[in-house]
C-alpha cells in the first residue's frame, strides 16, 4: 500500500443492527458532528447539507407550482403575540426557548425563539388582508425552529433545532381551506414519496394529539428500519381558531366583514433526511435517490503509469459534458487506489459511478456502475448522458418500489390487546377497531400507551375503513379504525 493512501474503513455494523448502524453511518459519511457543546444541537456537515438543499428545492418547486410564495420572518416572537391563542400557548409553552436579556440588559418583554411561526406571521396577516381580493394568501418560509425537546435526542430524528418549511395559508371559505389540507397531502406524496422514496400513511390525528390550536391535524407517518414510527410532514386545518384572536378579517363581495379560514403545513427537511438515510441505506452505507444526491455521478479514473494526463483529461471532458447537462458530477483525482475510491463513494451513497481506464479509452467507452444493485454496464462515449439519466431514474424508481414493498409488509391487524402486543413487538403499524377518535377515546389510548408503550396514531385520511367489532381497549362498540405504533 502506498504510504500516502488512507486506510479505507467501511461499515462494520449491518443494517439489521439498526441503532449501531445509524450511528456509524452518520459518523463515517460525515453527515453531522455531535461534539457541539450545547446539548440537543448538532453541526450539519457538508454531505448532509448538499442533499438537504436539493430536498428544499424539490419541495419549494412543488409549493410554488401550487401558488405558494416565499417569505422570511424574524426568528423572535414577542410574548404578547405568543399568548393570543390559549390552546396554542398551552401546547407549546413547555418547549419554548425564551430570550430575556440582550446586551447585558433585561428585556422589558420576553422574546420567544420561534418554535413555529403562527403567532409571528398571523400578526402581519391581519395587516395585509383587507378584502376578498387579497385571498387566498399562500405563503411559506424555509427556516429553523427551536423547541426544548426533553426526550432523548438523536441526530436528524429528534433534536432541539430543526430545519423545515412551513406554509401558512388563508382562505375566504372553509371549503377552500379543507381543499388545501388535501393539497398538502398531495405535495407530501409527490415529493417525499415520489422523489425521496419515503412511503407514508396520512393519519387524521385523534383529538388529544392534534396540533395545538388546530381543529384537526393530518400527519404523514412513516417507519424506521427497526419498525418504530417517525412523524413526517403534518398539515393542520386551523379553522378560524387563529383568525379570531389575531383579527384576520376581510370584506367579502357583498361588503360584509368575514373571519378568514386558515391552514398550515410543515415538512421538516432535517427529519425527512433521517428517513432518506435509514430507509434506503444498506450494509455498505448510504444510497441516495438520484434527484437529491449531493453528487449524482462520481467519475473514477483507473490510472496506469504514464497514462495519468491522458486519462485525467478524458475524465474532465466527461465531467464537463455532464455538468453542462445540469448534473452534479465530480472526479476523484486522489492518489488512493481504485478499490478505495469504489468503497468510499459507495458508502457515501453516490448513485452512479463511471470508471475510466486505458482499455476503456481504447474502446471509447466507460463502465457505469449503479449503487443500488451493483450492476455494471459498458457505455459508449456518445451514450453516456442518456445512460446516466436513464439509470438515475431507474435507481430512484427501484428505491421507491423497494421501500413501498417493505412498508406494506409492516402494516398488520389485531383483534385483541394480546394480539396487539404480539404484532407491535414485530414493529410497524397495527390496525385495530377503536371506540372514538374524539376525547372519549383518550382513556383507551392511555391504556394502550401504559400497557404496551405504544401510541394511537389516528385513522387514515386517504380512505374510509369501517370498524367491524368492538374497541380493542374498552370493549365498547367501535366507531373508527385506528393504527397503533411505537414511536421515536
Amino acid at each position: 500500500m502506498p504510504e500516502n493512501e488512507k486506510v479505507q474503513e467501511g461499515m462494520t455494523r449491518p443494517k439489521s443492527d439498526f441503532s449501531e448502524w445509524f450511528s456509524e453511518v452518520i459518523a463515517k459519511t460525515e453527515l453531522s458532528d455531535l461534539r457541539y457543546n450545547v446539548k440537543g444541537f448538532i453541526v450539519f456537515r457538508e454531505w448532509a447539507v448538499l442533499c438537504m438543499e436539493e430536498m428544499y428545492r424539490s419541495l419549494e418547486k412543488e409549493l410554488q407550482s401550487k401558488r405558494h410564495f416565499p417569505i422570511w420572518f424574524p426568528a423572535v416572537i414577542p410574548e404578547k403575540n405568543f399568548t393570543k391563542e390559549s390552546e396554542h400557548v398551552e401546547g407549546f409553552a413547555p418547549e419554548v426557548f425564551w430570550i430575556t436579556h440582550a446586551g447585558g440588559e433585561k428585556l422589558t418583554e420576553k422574546l420567544a425563539l420561534r418554535p413555529t411561526s403562527e403567532t409571528a406571521m398571523y400578526t402581519m396577516y391581519a395587516k395585509w388582508i383587507r378584502s376578498w381580493r387579497d385571498l387566498p394568501l399562500k405563503l411559506y418560509q424555509r427556516c429553523q425552529v427551536w423547541r426544548y425537546e426533553t426526550k432523548a435526542t438523536r441526530p436528524f430524528i429528534r433534536s432541539r433545532e430543526f430545519h423545515w418549511i412551513e406554509a401558512h395559508d388563508v382562505f375566504a371559505t372553509k371549503e377552500e381551506a379543507e381543499r388545501q389540507v388535501h393539497e398538502d397531502i398531495d405535495t407530501t406524496d409527490k415529493v417525499m414519496h415520489g422523489k425521496f422514496g419515503i412511503p407514508f400513511i396520512p393519519f387524521r390525528r385523534p383529538e388529544w394529539d392534534k396540533f395545538a390550536g388546530a381543529v384537526y391535524t393530518v400527519a404523514a407517518d412513516t417507519l424506521m428500519p427497526d419498525g418504530k414510527v417517525i412523524q413526517q410532514p403534518s398539515t393542520h386545518f386551523l379553522g378560524q381558531n387563529f383568525a379570531r384572536p389575531f383579527g384576520i378579517r376581510f370584506v367579502d363581495r357583498n361588503e360584509k366583514e368575514q373571519i378568514a379560514w386558515q391552514t398550515c403545513y410543515g415538512p421538516a427537511i432535517s427529519r425527512i433526511f433521517a428517513s432518506v438515510v435509514t430507509i434506503h441505506g444498506d450494509d455498505k452505507g448510504l444510497i441516495f435517490p438520484f434527484e437529491i444526491a449531493p453528487v449524482q455521478v462520481m467519475i473514477v479514473p483507473i490510472i496506469k503509469s504514464g497514462e495519468e494526463e491522458r486519462i485525467h483529461a478524458k475524465c474532465e471532458s466527461i465531467r464537463s459534458m455532464l455538468d453542462k447537462e445540469g448534473l452534479r458530477v465530480s472526479v476523484d483525482y486522489s492518489e488512493n487506489s481504485a478499490g478505495w475510491k469504489f468503497n468510499h463513494w459507495e458508502m457515501r451513497g453516490v448513485p452512479i459511478r463511471l470508471e475510466l481506464g486505458p482499455r476503456d479509452m481504447e474502446r471509447k467507452q466507460v463502465v457505469l456502475v449503479r449503487r443500488d444493485t451493483g450492476e455494471k454496464q459498458n457505455i459508449p462515449e456518445k451514450e453516456i448522458y442518456p445512460a446516466v439519466k436513464e439509470t438515475g431514474a431507474s435507481l430512484t424508481h427501484n428505491l421507491v418500489k423497494k421501500a413501498d414493498t417493505w412498508f406494506s409488509s409492516m402494516v398488520r391487524s389485531a383483534g385483541s390487546m394480546h394480539e396487539l402486543e404480539t404484532e407491535l413487538d414485530k414493529g410497524g403499524f397495527v390496525r385495530v377497531d377503536f371506540c372514538s377518535r374524539d376525547s372519549e377515546g383518550r382513556k383507551c389510548a392511555e391504556k394502550i400507551k401504559e400497557r404496551l408503550h405504544a401510541e394511537v396514531r389516528g385513522d387514515r385520511a386517504d380512505r374510509h375503513e369501517a370498524p367491524k367489532g368492538k374497541c380493542i381497549a374498552c370493549g365498547k362498540k367501535a366507531t373508527v379504525v385506528v393504527y397503533v405504533g411505537r414511536q421515536y
